[in-house]
């Protein structure tokens, strides 16, 4: 049987570098880095001093006073960008059946900030549970984005988050598009959001060393595939996608932006936080979305990678890309956006998914900045640090998470 086939039609971000679109497209093109020192707390016993913020971003532009301070930043930005996308779909919900639209919205940890400043609450009082704000739970759980969606256009089909660590919102797109492709929805608002700047969050990725320590030129330090790396940036944010079965896309006159031509998900089966030796698993992952494309390898144009600017994701990446691709890996670019957004952890796949779908649209590749000097293996066109404009007609995106669990998806530019 025939799958029914799912395009893009509605887009919205909020990230380091653009609170918009239009300014987050334009900024990735320039090649401009979003990170800075951290303004949120005092870093003077942090290992890591800085991050990839979110700049100039008032909550109150998408909701009310009142439910903004009931919802944690990671709903904040889900919100935000979900009421971006959905107005750029066009949907009209007065004439739309609400138990077929439905949204999976993940988020790699949830509201870390909420938990962070109300632990401090109990603690502060020496134990005594009193202060803590009966919103706490509501505010913390990783699927009230999801729920308050639904709950902001009406949405009544299927709803749920996914979490799994920074594969968190591809899981969310390759399940949106199961579900419409299965019939159990026409259109899904999917992606995800993260805002994990806090102390706990800096603080324990700190205690597992997986951050960038280079303090003294915080826009210089992620730097992914470059010999020098040496840990990720935090990021933060929110990115949607409003997803449709093409048909019924046609069928209201929507605009189409692309086509969601494959999924592949896998899992490592190796280690908590260590890629399975050569990339084996995301290797696998990217192997099945192609099949599942009905494409071959030499069909995809461009990688959107994973590229986290640490050393053992980097090289695992390259080597699972020269295994699925073979000589043509040498051909394509291969980027990574984390350059200049930091990491945005359950959010990756969503932001970056939307930088592959604007590749595709605007034939311009964004750039891997701070790409200086070459990794031994590490030998792909990496894009470095200028844009690249080249017809692009096929993106493959992939994605790694602690737990070992991998995703990969491949856009296409639609066409009848």
């Amino acid at each position: 049987m025939q799958k029914k086939r799912v395009v893009v039609t509605g887009i919205g971000v909020v990230s380091p570098i653009g609170n918009t679109v239009d300014e987050f497209w334009d900024n990735l093109v320039a090649g401009k880095s979003g990170a800075g020192p951290i303004t949120y707390f005092d870093t003077e016993f942090f290992d890591t001093k800085f991050a990839c913020q979110v700049k100039n971003f008032d909550p109150l532009n998408y909701m009310d006073r009142k439910l903004a301070q009931r919802v944690d930043p990671f709903t904040q930005f889900a919100l935000a960008s979900s009421e971006m996308a959905f107005k750029d779909s066009g949907i009209d919900m007065t004439k739309t059946d609400p138990y077929r639209v439905g949204v999976v919205f993940g988020s790699g940890i949830g509201g870390m900030w909420t938990y962070d400043r109300e632990q401090r609450k109990l603690y502060d009082k020496q134990g005594n549970p009193d202060r803590i704000s009966p919103f706490f739970i509501p505010m913390l759980i990783a699927d009230i984005a999801a729920g308050r969606i639904s709950m902001r256009f009406g949405l009544k089909g299927p709803n749920y988050a996914t979490i799994s660590a920074c594969t968190t919102s591809a899981h969310s797109i390759a399940d949106s598009v199961m579900l419409i492709q299965r019939g159990n929805a026409d259109v899904m608002v999917t992606g995800g959001s993260e805002a994990v700047i806090c102390p706990m969050g800096v603080g324990g990725f700190n205690a597992m060393k997986a951050l960038s320590t280079r303090n003294d030129a915080p826009e210089k330090a992620s730097r992914p595939f470059e010999k020098n790396r040496d840990g990720f940036v935090m990021g933060e944010g929110g990115a949607t996608l409003v997803l449709e079965e093409l048909e019924y896309a046609k069928k209201r006159g929507a605009k189409i932006y692309a086509e969601v031509a494959g999924i592949g998900l896998t899992a490592d089966a190796h280690h908590i936080t260590e890629p399975a030796p050569e990339g084996e698993g995301v290797r696998e992952a990217m192997r099945i979305a192609i099949e599942d494309a009905g494409m071959k390898p030499e069909d995809i144009d461009c990688v959107n990678a994973h590229g986290t600017s640490t050393y053992y994701n980097d090289k695992n990446e390259t080597a699972a890309l020269k295994s699925v691709l073979g000589k043509h890996a040498y051909e394509i670019p291969v980027h990574s956006i984390k350059s200049m957004i930091g990491h945005l952890l359950g959010a990756a796949g969503a932001v970056e998914s939307i930088a592959s779908v604007l590749t595709i649209i605007n034939g311009i590749v964004p750039p891997t900045i701070n790409y200086e000097t070459p990794d031994e293996g590490l030998d792909l066109n990496y894009v470095p640090n200028t844009a690249v404009k080249k017809e692009i007609n096929t993106v493959l995106c992939d994605n790694s998470g602690f737990g070992g669990h991998n995703t990969a998806l491949v856009f296409k530019r639609y066409s009848n």
